[in-house]
This record gives structure tokens, C-alpha cells and sequence, in this order.
């Protein structure tokens, strides 16, 4: 009996895409779905005539696999992960190896790597990105977990990865633990703002420049033969030029599956200003209000004014701002992985990360080639930003940034996360900001201290600013 090389449990849109994906390289698939009929159909149509084998259940799977077994779940997050998981353990071996390629909290991939490892078996969280077609023809992989499992699963990983121009396969194993489900939540993170920032120039065209779907075809077409060359301004030029009655009619509410959102969670807690992918959650949720937008919208006024200057510069502005807020964006997710990977030993290779970005993911783009060429010259570089590049394309664009944001204040046109991109880049070139008086309000009420410009760091001090608050201050410390 042929045993095949590696089993996928999971047939929606992404395992089916894999699957073909992992056929068409040569390699022997054994697949396993919930719903035993979904793995006939699929058997029988898609992968008809391929080296795909069907199983009814997860024994007959695992029996299936050469050893050691490669087995990758592609379920729901949370819960149904967990399921196969246990559903699988009464037929593994030591040495086996589990993969888990859907969009999984990373620190629910530290705490199965843990379990199968306690067990003697292996546990790859990997992040997937390229939606249905990157599965099918290359999409982008960054597997994490136990080390041990590399060697096992790399041909098979970046035989079916996307590869950039040089042909080097847009996957590498990125770091222990939760290290790679990681790195794919702050990808869907930035993924989040750059659709957002994108949404937003759309906004100001359409509603400030009254720009018709032809128009904006044709300046999406323009802006992505230039330094916004990207897999999102593509597809939006192609939805803008799509002559179907079902775009005038899409409802303007935005879903969202938890990965921009575990993002801001987690950069809240650990102290990283993740300004522009947040604002891109935040736009979100707003966007789910959408009832209650419609009454505001017969109740509350705006400026009512209309735009009366150089509508082609502004279109070119705007070129300019999406450019320098993207740069943003992206400089807080690798910010957030820098600070993570201190916290959890992973010493992730930004340059690498940057290439597994590259091609096959849905925030693959042109400049990440630069980010690559910043943090190969400067691995501990502090800041994007920092950077050469980065600093001259900021620098360049800064002017238009600001008309860009200042116009739409005056049209009345929400751009959160550009505006919020731009407040950041601000923030970030200030020596000194305005949390001296910030401090001395949180003193003034509660006694909690502040330190001074002309004493060393670490020592701090309190002021009895009422004259009959006493000398007792209280304990300095950050949450």
C-alpha cells in the first residue's frame, strides 16, 4: 500500500488549496474531513486523477502516513484545534510530528507544543498567508514550535511556498514556541491597516473628490506600477474596474476573525504603540455600527463643504500619504515582534520575516524587499524608520502626508489610520513630548512620583503641590 507523505485534516478553502498545492510538487497527501462526504467529493472532483488518498476517519489517516507521520490540521482556531488534536493521539508515535496551519493564538501554540512534547511528539505552529490562490500556487509559510520538526517538514514547506524573483521560497522556520503563529498575527495585523489606509484614500477620492470607479481604476492602476506596488492596491484596482451590479450593493459593515484584534490586545500589554493597526480595528468595529450610522447621519452635521483645490495634486498627495502610512504600519508590527522576541527568547530574523512577506502573502509588496535590505544591514535595528530608506521615503512624502489629513478634517472624512500613522511618525521624531506635565498631573492627584531631566534615570521624586499633601508618595512602578 502507498503510504503518503504527509496528512491534512480540514477541506474548507485553505486545506483543499494546500493539498492540490502539495500534490502538484510531487508529494502524497492522505486527507481527513469532519464531514466524510466533503473527502469524496474532493477525491472524486478537484483532485481527481492526483496523488491524494481518502480517509474516513483519523485512524485510517494516521495508518495511512509514512512514518515519522506528518500530520497538518487546518480547523477553526480555539477549540476544534484542540478536538483534532485529541482525536489524534491514540494513533501516534513518538516522533511524530502535528502542524497546525490556521490563524491560532501563538500562545495557544506555546501551550500544545508543551503538551505533544511532554508526550514525545512534535508540534509545528505554522502561519499560512495568500488566501485561496497562495494556497493553491505558493503561499507564504512561517512555521514556529519544536525545532526537532524542521528537517521533517521543510522540503515538503518550501517546496510549495511562494518564491520571490531570486527563487528563494517565502518560508523558514521563524522560532520556538509560538514564534510563527506570532509573526502571522502581526502579518494579519499590518494586513488589517494597509487594507484600512487603503479604504481610506478610496473614502477621500469618492466622497471628497467625487472621483467615479473609472477614475479610481485608473489612479489604483497607476499607484501600483510605482512604489505602492502591492498584491491590496492590485486587487483594488481590479474591484474598481469590475463591472458587476453586486459591488454598488456590498453592505459597508467589515467582519473581522480576532487577528488584528489579539494584535492590539497583546501590544497593549506589552507597552508598543500599535497606533495605525489598531485605529484599523477600531474602523472595524465602527463599521459594524452601521444602523446606528445611519440615524447619526440625520442627526449629527459635518462641515458640508466641498473640495476646491488641485484635485490631481491630492490624488497624488494621497499617493504619497498611503505610502509613508503603510511604512508605518509596518514599522510597528516588526516594533511589536522586536519586543516579543526579547520577552520570549526567540531571536526572529526580521530580514527573513521580511522575505517569507515578500511574495504569496496578501501584504506582499515592493518595499519589503527594502525592509529586508535595513535589517540584513542592521539586525537590531530599533525602528524601520531608522533606517536610510525609510527615513528619505517619510521625509519625501511628508508634505502631501499632511495636506492629505488636513483635507480630509476639512471634508469631514474619517481616515483614522492614516491621520493616526501620521500622529506616530510625529510622535516618534519628538525629543520631547508633553508627558512632563502628564506626570506631574498623576503626582499632583496621587502622589505618584516623577523623574527629572537633570538627575539620573531611576531616581524619582514628588512634590507636595497643594502644601498639605504630606511627603508620602506612592510606589513607582509600570503595569
Amino acid at each position: 500500500m502507498t503510504k503518503a507523505n504527509i496528512g491534512l485534516i480540514g477541506l474548507a478553502v485553505m486545506g483543499e488549496n494546500l493539498v492540490l498545492n502539495m500534490a502538484n510538487h510531487g508529494f502524497t497527501v492522505a486527507v481527513y474531513n469532519r464531514t466524510t462526504r466533503r473527502v469524496d467529493e474532493f477525491v472524486g472532483g478537484r483532485g481527481a486523477g492526483k496523488t491524494i488518498l481518502g480517509a474516513h476517519s483519523v485512524e485510517a489517516l494516521c495508518r495511512s502516513l509514512e512514518r515519522p507521520r506528518r500530520i497538518m490540521i487546518m480547523v477553526r482556531a480555539g477549540a476544534p484545534v484542540d478536538a483534532v488534536i485529541e482525536s489524534l493521539l491514540p494513533y501516534l508515535d513518538a516522533g511524530d510530528i502535528v502542524i497546525d496551519g490556521g490563524n491560532s493564538h501563538y500562545a495557544d501554540t506555546e501551550r500544545r507544543a508543551r503538551a505533544l512534547e511532554q508526550r514525545g511528539l512534535l508540534f509545528v505552529g505554522t502561519g499560512v498567508s495568500g488566501g485561496e490562490d497562495g494556497a493553491l500556487n505558493g503561499p507564504s509559510i512561517m512555521p514556529g514550535g519544536s525545532e526537532a520538526a524542521w528537517p521533517s517538514i521543510r522540503d515538503i514547506f518550501q517546496s510549495i511556498a511562494a518564491k520571490t524573483e531570486q527563487g528563494e521560497p517565502c518560508c523558514d522556520w521563524v522560532g520556538t514556541g509560538g514564534a510563527g503563529h506570532f509573526v502571522k498575527m502581526v502579518h494579519n495585523g499590518i494586513e488589517y491597516a494597509d487594507m484600512q489606509m487603503i479604504c481610506e484614500t478610496y473614502h477621500l477620492m469618492k466622497q471628497g473628490l467625487g472621483l467615479s470607479n473609472d477614475e479610481m481604476h485608473d489612479v489604483f492602476s497607476r499607484w501600483n506600477t510605482g512604489v505602492l506596488d502591492s498584491y491590496l492596491v492590485q486587487i483594488t484596482r481590479d474591484i474598481l474596474g469590475y463591472r458587476d451590479e453586486a459591488g454598488a450593493a456590498i453592505l459597508d459593515t467589515a467582519g473581522q476573525k480576532g487577528t488584528g484584534k489579539w494584535a492590539g490586545t497583546i501590544a497593549l500589554d506589552a507597552g508598543q504603540p500599535l497606533t495605525a493597526i489598531a485605529e484599523a480595528v477600531f474602523a472595524r468595529f465602527l463599521s459594524a455600527l452601521q444602523s446606528e450610522r445611519v440615524a447619526a447621519a440625520e442627526v449629527l452635521d459635518g462641515p458640508g463643504t466641498a473640495f476646491e483645490g488641485d484635485r490631481d495634486q491630492l490624488v497624488d498627495d494621497l499617493e504619497q500619504a498611503l505610502y509613508a502610512s503603510k511604512i508605518v504600519s509596518y514599522a510597528q508590527g516588526f516594533q511589536l515582534m522586536r519586543a516579543a522576541s526579547g520577552e520570549n527568547g526567540w531571536d526572529l530574523d526580521y530580514g527573513a520575516i521580511a522575505l517569507m512577506w515578500r511574495e504569496g502573502c496578501i501584504i506582499r509588496s515592493r518595499f519589503l524587499g527594502n525592509i529586508r535590505d535595513a535589517y540584513e544591514a542592521n539586525p537590531t535595528l530599533d525602528n524601520l524608520l531608522l533606517d536610510g530608506f525609510f527615513a528619505a521615503a517619510t521625509a519625501k512624502a511628508q508634505a502631501g502626508w499632511r495636506r492629505v489629513v488636513a483635507t480630509g478634517v476639512q471634508l469631514g472624512v474619517p481616515m483614522p489610520a492614516i491621520s493616526s500613522a501620521l500622529s506616530y511618525f510625529d510622535g516618534y521624531r519628538c525629543a520631547r513630548l508633553p508627558a512632563n506635565l502628564l506626570q506631574a498631573q498623576r503626582d499632583y492627584f496621587g502622589a505618584h512620583t516623577y523623574e527629572r531631566i537633570d538627575r539620573p534615570r531611576g531616581e524619582f521624586f514628588h512634590t507636595n503641590w497643594t502644601g498639605h499633601g504630606g511627603a508620602t508618595s506612592s510606589t513607582a512602578y509600570d503595569a
